[in-house]
């Protein structure tokens, strides 16, 4: 019995005949990651990932080999990373003093290990496909999303994670957003990628269910962001916020140290709120080293108006032992500190065999002590506020952590920063969408203080109530309460995205399963 040829569900692409992609391939493969950043901030054009990543599974999906699918995706991600953590170059080589030809090898090797994430998702895509034969629609809708999410999941916590430019941080203002309470930012990972594949699909016969599927997805999220997960508790608070505008040379310089300090002495007692909060070391050195009664007459101020202060400055604990800290002076004096637990790789702690490293770059408070994970807020009349210092709010589970354990769960959170270190770059817009989607996936508002931007007041639905200019000196003043009850997201953080992940790549391995049958039959 004869049997009758199958139409192929994709038709290959002759430029990616062969094991390897052409050098084109991946210069194009690169390219394409660096328009990525044309979806974050400042720019905020997200439908560019849609067709950034579009192209990507188009390539990926040609019936290629792993081992073209792999390199591929690592091109990719090396421009993406890339051009998502370009800024890096402006601390190394303006701050840190490094020759510019090693500043542009470490972004070149900073962005060849992320790139290994983006290999991940095609490789492990690719090889799915073929073990499983699977369908081009089960390939692009269920298996390609389910590995980049994965991808950028374990970027988020392997050798501590570094989990800047996550896809999902492009939509903290689009219809995707809606999804943030629920499956948080490497959900909504997932559904880029998925929107990603319906794109695809256009190209195959089944384009009119991938249109339907595609606005789906789209009009759900924007129905979601309707949904108020949290509500307002408490009385109202007064809140100053500060920003400093150190320049970042000065900051740590001896010479310097008596204006700084008057500068924030003169902004703290200025006038009476409930939380004044200023940046991260905006007090830049260790409370012995203050001069006589600096902080002594801080905690004098906080008393005689009722203010408390929240104080971003570096704790000494013993012989090389110290925090980088936030310490609460409220009007009844009871000691508060909350020590920044997720560290920043070289910047603050040392990898094993790197201190060679480190040393070159010269940093102050280069090896700092870790908080621990769960830490208490501090109470400003009923309302509790968390702290979380600079890089730790890119790290949503572990804030949704912190809420969920607490016996008494934080109703504000407070960032303290000082993103002076990238200079005038993309990184504070960047950073102030991180801090959004934050609000969204928790429910909670959040303060910034910052030394150069972005000083804010972010609403518990992701919105910018409040925002000061970049690179000014200033202070925010505002009157917010807080939220009570929990997202989904944070009851159960980034386990409900594991869990459909695993059960779409269960339906895909069924569709494949079908899918030979009708081959066989």
């Amino acid at each position: 019995m004869l049997r009758r040829r199958t139409k192929p569900t994709v038709a290959p692409d002759p430029s990616l005949r062969g094991n390897r992609p052409s050098p084109l391939g991946l210069a194009v493969a690169t390219l394409a990651g660096l328009s990525s950043l044309l979806s974050f901030q400042p720019y905020g054009w997200w439908p560019v990932q849609f067709l950034a990543l579009a192209w990507l599974f188009y390539q990926v999906g040609m019936g290629s080999s792993t081992r073209r699918a792999t390199l591929l995706g690592w091109a990719f991600g090396f421009g993406w990373s890339v051009a998502g953590m370009h800024w890096l170059y402006v601390f190394m080589t303006r701050f840190a003093h490094l020759p510019i030809f090693l500043a542009t090898i470490g972004v070149i090797l900073l962005g060849l290990y992320m790139g290994l994430y983006g290999a991940f998702a095609t490789g492990v895509a690719t090889w799915l496909r073929r073990r499983w034969s699977l369908p081009v629609g089960a390939f692009l809708l269920l298996v390609l999303p389910v590995t980049w999410g994965l991808s950028e999941w374990l970027r988020g916590w392997v050798f501590t994670g570094f989990p800047w430019a996550a896809s999902g941080y492009a939509h903290d203002t689009a219809p995707l957003a809606g999804y943030a309470p629920l499956v948080g930012v490497y959900g909504i990972g997932v559904l880029v990628a998925l929107c990603a594949g319906c794109i695809v699909m256009l190209t195959q016969r089944a384009r009119w269910p991938a249109i339907g599927l595609l606005a789906v997805v789209l009009a759900a999220g924007a129905g979601l962001r309707t949904v108020a997960w949290t509500e307002e508790t408490g009385q109202p608070i007064t809140v100053r916020l500060l920003q400093g505008n150190i320049p970042q040379d000065r900051k740590f310089d001896l010479a310097f140290l008596n204006s700084i300090l008057d500068k924030y002495r003169g902004m703290i007692t200025q006038a009476p709120a409930d939380l004044v909060a200023t940046p991260e070391t905006a007090i830049p050195v260790f409370p012995h080293q203050l001069p006589d009664g600096y902080l002594e007459g801080l905690q004098q101020f906080s008393t005689a108006t009722g203010s408390t202060l929240a104080l971003g400055m570096p704790l000494l604990d013993g012989p090389q032992q110290y925090a980088n800290s936030v310490v609460a002076l409220s009007p009844q004096p009871q000691p508060y500190r909350y020590d920044k637990a997720h560290l920043v790789p070289f910047g603050e702690f040392i990898p094993p065999g790197f201190r060679w490293f480190t040393d070159m770059l010269n940093l102050p408070l280069n090896d700092a002590t870790r908080g621990k994970a769960l830490q208490a807020p501090f109470a400003v009349k009923d309302q509790l506020v968390l702290p979380n210092i600079c890089y730790e709010d890119v790290f949503g589970e572990e804030i949704a952590y912190q809420l969920r354990n607490a016996p008494r769960p934080a109703t504000l959170l407070l960032n303290v920063s000082n993103l002076s270190w990238y200079g005038q770059s993309v990184a504070i817009p960047q950073h102030l969408q991180i801090s959004r989607m934050r609000t969204l996936e928790t429910g909670r508002p959040m303060l910034r203080s910052t030394n150069d931007g972005a000083t804010a007041i972010i609403d518990g639905r992701g919105t910018i109530t409040q925002l000061l200019p970049f690179y000014e000196e200033g202070m925010l003043t505002a009157t917010l309460r807080g939220t009570a009850g929990f997202t989904p997201y944070v009851r159960f953080g980034n386990a409900a995205f594991l869990v459909l992940g695993a059960l779409a790549l269960l339906g895909a391995w069924f569709a494949g399963r079908r899918y030979r049958s009708k081959q066989s039959a």
